[in-house]
């Protein structure tokens, strides 16, 4: 696993949920800082978000967060982290996020959290990128997740081999296997179309 460098976090934002997704994201900030994984993710105090990036810090890692100006307006961002980027747009914040990761981790979250699991599901799909993406089916809470997608592949909406896109973990600690197992990535994004 020393080719992952840093990874990108998507989880929710949301604060009173139940404890087992607040001790998974305590749990993955605690392992990213141990084995020095930076955590790039986006940029708040709030919720699952603020968690993992408080127990990254906490556990002596580095921490990028990127939230667009009018969520810093809101005084939402998380102004004890290594690196905090102000951006323009959402748009800017999901790219740079992408940008600097090397896998991608999906904890528990809500619509916002689909969307940017769907979005580099995609991109991978479209071989915008191979890296790594991981779904954390902590406490079971992506499992209606994942059957939607088997139901895709099994009523031809996308094909079988899409499974081979991401990977499912249902503890920190298969999470951490599941990056180590990720092959090396094949798509070169200068060469992609090529």
């Amino acid at each position: 696993m020393a080719r992952i460098g840093s990874v990108c976090v998507y989880c929710g934002s949301a604060g009173s949920v139940d404890e087992r997704y607040r001790a998974g994201a305590t749990d993955l900030g605690t392992e990213l800082g141990k084995r020095q994984i930076g955590l790039v993710y986006g940029g708040g105090r709030v919720g699952l978000m603020g968690l993992v990036a408080d127990a990254t810090m906490a556990a002596g890692g580095h921490v990028t967060g990127i939230i667009p100006q009018f969520l810093q307006d809101y005084e939402v961002g998380h102004h004890g982290i290594s690196e905090l980027l102000v951006v323009d747009t959402m748009h800017t914040r999901k790219q740079a996020m992408a940008d600097r990761s090397d896998a991608f981790i999906v904890l528990p979250g809500g619509f916002g959290t689909l969307e940017e699991f769907f979005e580099v599901l995609t991109w991978r799909q479209l071989r915008l990128h191979d890296k790594p993406i991981i779904i954390a089916d902590i406490g079971g809470y992506w499992g209606p997740l994942v059957s939607l997608l088997d139901h895709m592949m099994a009523e031809k909406f996308a094909r079988p081999e899409m499974k081979n896109l991401y990977s499912v973990a249902h503890s920190v600690e298969e999470i951490f296997e599941a990056l180590a197992a990720a092959p090396a990535p094949k798509v070169d994004p200068a060469t992609k179309w090529a």
